[in-house]
């Protein structure tokens, strides 16, 4: 042996096998592939206006004005093209954060739609034997549903800011949410869904509730 110890030095000290230890023989794993700079962009439709500062992304329209914060991702957000084009980028991404660039595209393509044509659930009332009675009060704020189940309770459920709710007048059992934010009308959509859901039965059977038939933006 040499004076650095012995030649079997590599030799597994467990059991006093004379074999390599198999965590040597083992290959390291490859580090994951990171793209140099990955691009997403996005045409500004006629009619809207945009303004982004510090990944504050504002865009007005016939509809009105709508805000969206993109501070939390490690993006960089900017106008090109004289402000005709959005672009997304980002530098030394992973395969799997690469997908937050179409997502931010998403959410401002939905913030064009917004302002331009405004988002629209359609729910229906639907019952077995006891009909739901929804009443629409202040303003097309506020939904007030009754006789769910035959329950004597009264369920309000106050809109999020920006949303409206009328009743369908070619349709029986139909209410239509509208408004310009995807999130805010979505999400009043869910708290009249949530508001009547039956307990302590079995629901393949108690089908009764307010179920979103359709959602889409309102044609012109």
């Amino acid at each position: 042996s040499s004076q650095f110890g012995s030649s079997r030095s590599h030799a597994c000290s467990f059991g006093g096998s004379h074999t390599p230890c198999r965590h040597l023989l083992r290959p390291f794993p490859a580090p994951a592939m990171k793209t140099l700079v990955q691009e997403e962009s996005l045409k500004v439709p006629k009619g809207v206006k945009i303004t982004i500062k510090a990944k504050m992304v504002e865009v007005s329209g016939k509809h009105g004005t709508l805000k969206r914060d993109f501070k939390h991702l490690p993006i960089e957000l900017y106008l090109a093209n004289s402000g005709h084009e959005v672009r997304a980028k980002m530098y030394f991404a992973k395969s799997k954060q690469l997908s937050m660039l179409r997502s931010v595209c998403s959410h401002i393509n939905n913030l064009f739609d917004g302002v331009q044509k405004k988002f629209e659930y359609k729910m229906r009332l639907v019952y077995a034997h006891f009909p739901i009675n929804a009443t629409i009060t202040n303003g097309g704020k506020t939904v007030e549903i009754r006789n769910f189940l035959g329950e004597k309770r009264v369920r309000t459920i106050n809109m999020l800011e920006g949303v409206k709710v009328e009743k369908s007048t070619g349709t029986k059992d139909e209410i239509i949410i509208t408004g310009t934010d995807i999130d805010c009308t979505s999400r009043s959509a869910a708290l009249i869904r949530q508001s009547c859901l039956v307990k302590d039965k079995d629901i393949r059977k108690f089908l009764d509730g307010v179920y979103v038939s359709s959602h889409g933006t309102l044609e012109d």
